[in-house]
């Protein structure tokens, strides 16, 4: 029987899930369990592994096991853990929403130039840096890395308890602030900075590679067959652009509660100018390209106006389609309402847009639809300046706008998207492209597909492209006045007027 399903253990910040995907692109089955930090925000490892685990058997229960050829990881970016030579961990995975690094984030320039960090790391000094935990550690946990053999990050922490064997892979390394990234290897000295060298990691392991096959012990508790490859994947954010089927020029827009609007690039340029406004890279999951990209607020801005202006209408797909009937009867401009839709404090990669979040316009006959319509224009008006950054930055023009994630779901957003950059926006039909993604490479891995392009090829499904309407022009005098607002508004709330 051909192995043609792998098993991606999907591991998100509120959701562990477990999905099976055959080699034509298609989700067989897949189950997830809820889970969130715990205590002064660390992961459970234990709990989450089991949450796991219980999914994986639900999954495995619904398949033929004789056709599954490997089982894959992705996760989340940042957190990782020291862990002995036993494979057990001398000091809990601490979560990337913990704030116990903010003060050594603070403090960083101190140590080094901001900007030197950057053109080393391709990345922005932000609290949840694993260098920072690293270094945090060092000066209060010292103990857990002497103790240690290695450090891994969740991805490698997961694949170990799988297959008993220790992995690190570019992608999660590099949302760490630790690699040379034009090298993709570490940088000696930032590691440095934490008292650790690069014999602290175990060997690279691209996407794609066969770390080690199933134990008999993981097998119990998983319910994968023994013996079936684990291969390497890691940061979720880039096998969603692969999965994306993004082709070249194309930016990708991973829509959630964040966005990260990024390229998929053949080049690591930084600039003081790209750095100033909050870009950031990081490794593709295909060796030789990069991933330049912008983070800000998403449809986190949107559930707030739910709960605000909607909670009569519940929880769930029902309410957001109220939502959006109700915003597509309004003009566009929203009748004069403004949304600005930081609402984060203006630092790190977010300081371009870093308003603390506005509503301007209001008026006593002012409708939550026109304040939900003028969300959706606010965060769109905050990723076109983001494309116009992330052009600038790398000299890339985008032809087009690739959109991954929930928010990709949303007709009128997606109109509205299309309406304000002037682009093509760009849905798939398999709306789960992180977990596609990873498949892929699993394929790669079992030897089923030659290459990541070859699988994308195959495992490429159905698309939608939306264009840009006869609003356009209207929404370009819009895009400027927003462009004279933002920065205005950041002034005063910076308390430079």
């Amino acid at each position: 029987m051909s192995k043609d399903i792998v098993i991606v253990l999907d591991c998100g910040a509120t959701n562990a899930r477990a999905v099976a995907v055959d080699a034509g692109g298609n989700i067989v089955a897949q189950a997830g369990r809820p889970g969130a930090p715990a205590g002064w925000l660390i992961w459970d490892l234990d709990a989450l592994w089991g949450r796991l685990c219980e999914a994986c058997r639900q999954v495995c229960a619904q398949v033929e096991t004789e056709r599954i050829g490997a089982v894959t990881v992705t996760t989340f970016g940042a957190d990782g853990a020291p862990v002995d030579g036993a494979g057990n961990l001398t000091y809990p995975v601490i979560s990337w929403q913990c704030s116990r690094t903010e003060a050594l984030a603070a403090g960083f320039a101190e140590r080094m130039d901001p900007w030197e960090a950057f053109a080393t790391t391709g990345y922005q000094v932000i609290p949840f840096n694993s260098l920072l935990r690293l270094m945090w550690l060092r000066e209060n946990e010292p103990q857990a890395l002497e103790q240690a053999e290695c450090f891994l990050m969740m991805p490698g922490i997961l694949s170990m308890l799988l297959c008993g064997e220790r992995s690190i892979d570019p992608t999660a390394a590099s949302t760490m602030m630790a690699m040379d990234m034009a090298a993709r290897d570490w940088s000696e000295e930032m590691l440095q900075l934490a008292g650790l060298d690069r014999s602290f990691f175990p060997p690279w392991c691209e996407p794609g590679t066969v770390i080690g096959q199933v134990t008999a012990k993981a097998s119990e508790q998983s319910g994968l067959p023994a013996g079936i490859a684990v291969t390497a994947a890691g940061h979720d954010t880039q096998f969603a652009a692969v999965g994306s089927g993004a082709q070249p020029g194309e930016a990708v827009l991973s829509s959630g509660t964040w966005e990260i609007l990024l390229l998929r690039s053949d080049s690591f340029e930084p600039t003081h100018w790209g750095f100033e406004q909050g870009l950031l890279y990081e490794c593709d999951a295909q060796a030789g390209l990069y991933n330049p990209q912008l983070l800000m607020m998403g449809s986190g801005v949107l559930e707030w106006i739910r709960r605000l202006y909607y909670d009569d209408l519940g929880e769930g797909s029902a309410a957001y389609e109220q939502m959006i009937s109700e915003a597509e009867a309004v003009p566009v401009g929203a009748g004069g309402v403004t949304v600005l839709p930081s609402f984060v404090a203006a630092t790190g990669p977010t300081k371009q847009y870093g308003t603390e979040g506005t509503i301007l316009g209001l008026g006593l006959d002012s409708s939550r639809a026109q304040v939900y319509r003028a969300a959706l224009e606010g965060l769109s008006f905050q990723m076109r300046h983001a494309l116009e950054i992330l052009g600038q930055a790398t000299g890339v023009t985008p032809t087009a706008i690739r959109t991954v994630g929930g928010g990709s779901r949303n007709a009128l957003w997606n109109q509205i998207r299309a309406d304000v950059s002037g682009l093509a926006v760009v849905t798939i039909e398999q709306v789960e492209a992180t977990v596609l993604g990873a498949a892929m490479f699993g394929f790669v891995g079992t030897g089923l597909y030659n290459s990541p392009a070859e699988a994308q090829q195959a495992m490429a499904k159905g698309q939608r492209s939306v264009e840009p309407s006869s609003r356009r022009q209207e929404y370009e005098v819009l895009y400027r006045r927003y462009r004279l607002a933002a920065p205005a508004l950041q002034e005063f709330y910076t308390g430079r007027r």
